[in-house]
């Protein structure tokens, strides 16, 4: 295939950071945008692709395109409503790697034709579905790269846990790509525990005063964990200093919770169990297999019941020289756990490079009360 699927294949979440001056359902984003500047600092930023709107209802032209491919290097997607060999032609004569194909506005006749047509101007295509059937509908077409847009295009409203659903659904021989209504790390990380390779974020960077920072926020791993949390006000502290997950203890502990708190959007919530989870609503579960009356060394995060992390810690009360080589030898998701503090905390992510890390007692000022001042150190050392 194509550099553009070949992009967003890569290891880990991969974004495609959007150029678009205004929204339908919004209004003027950033009406002075400068596509070219604006692709180089995405590229600069870590995107996968770039995509540029070419339609005028969003204040687009050609000429943004073709201004992204003289200041950028990495794959282009020309977004607009194609139908026709022209709108294919021109895409490719103004720089694109890839053109929408959306499955809303083609019936498989004019889809099958269209992607043929790419192919033969070596175009890849990113195949859009908005629900369960246009997702069939572009298995069956054979769509290497599908598109999961989570606003319905005929209201504007988004549904991002229907869309999680169904990325969650989605052939894992494809490139899923989750678009529209992710709006911080945490929608990015429920995205790509959902099994979605890539996300695209149009008008979260459009409205950033400065888009590029904001994407290089959005890709910056590890996320963060705060754990053991007990009280609204702790939740709200670990929230504002920026972590990205909060640990609810639902197994006996000093730090045990009554239930999950409510989290802001910002954050995802997190169950912890040892033996058997439970569904209590939150948004993953880790769970620890029972072991002499507690919990065993390691654990594994689920998603709606399926693996979706390990989990390294250090065995019950004791310590463990070897724990960040032993974590850094696997290649699994890793959310690393275990004596984790704002003193050590960088140096345990130069070593295992893990894609959460997650503190609890070190944080306490007593068992389930968190020392907020800490909190906040933990997670600027974490960033």
């Amino acid at each position: 295939m194509g550099r553009f699927r070949d992009a967003l294949a890569s290891p880990g979440l991969g974004a495609i950071a959007e150029v678009k001056r205004r929204s339908p359902s919004a209004g003027d984003l950033r009406p002075d945008a400068d596509p070219g500047a604006l692709a180089a600092g995405f590229e600069r930023a870590g995107a996968a692709a770039v995509s540029i709107l070419v339609d005028e209802r969003f204040g687009g032209t050609w000429d943004d395109l073709r201004a992204a491919r003289a200041s950028a290097s990495l794959p282009l997607l020309a977004k607009g409503f194609f139908s026709t060999r022209e709108h294919l032609e021109t895409a490719r004569a103004s720089g694109a790697d890839a053109a929408l194909l959306l499955l809303r506005d083609l019936d498989d006749t004019r889809a099958r034709g269209l992607r043929a047509i790419a192919g033969e101007l070596g175009l890849d295509t990113l195949v859009e579905a908005h629900d369960a059937d246009e997702l069939r509908r572009g298995e069956a077409l054979g769509a290497p790269v599908i598109g999961l847009n989570a606003r319905d295009l005929g209201t504007f409203a988004i549904d991002r846990r229907a869309q999680l659903e169904l990325v969650a659904s989605a052939p894992r021989d494809r490139v899923i790509v989750a678009e529209s209504g992710i709006l911080n790390r945490a929608h990015g990380a429920a995205a790509e525990l959902a099994g979605a390779d890539a996300v695209l974020v149009g008008s979260t960077l459009m409205r950033a005063g400065d888009p590029a920072a904001q994407l290089a926020d959005l890709l910056r791993r590890p996320f963060i964990k705060v754990c053991g949390l007990t009280r609204e006000e702790d939740v709200a502290v670990a929230a504002e200093a920026g972590a990205d997950f909060a640990g609810f203890v639902l197994a006996e502990s000093p730090r045990r919770a009554e239930g999950p708190l409510p989290v802001p959007e910002t954050m995802l919530s997190v169950g912890v169990f040892v033996g058997e989870a439970e569904e209590v609503g939150t948004d993953l579960q880790q769970l620890y297999p029972q072991e002499n009356g507690h919990r065993a060394r390691d654990g594994v995060l689920l998603r709606n019941g399926e693996p979706v992390a390990d989990v390294k810690d250090l065995p019950w009360l004791e310590e463990d020289e070897g724990h960040w080589e032993r974590a850094a030898g696997s290649h699994a998701r890793i959310l690393l756990a275990g004596g984790l503090g704002p003193e050590n905390v960088r140096a345990a992510i130069e070593a295992v490079d893990p894609w959460c890390v997650d503190a609890s007692r070190s944080l306490e000022a007593a068992p389930g009360i968190k020392d907020h001042d800490r909190v906040r150190a933990f997670v600027e050392a974490a960033r």
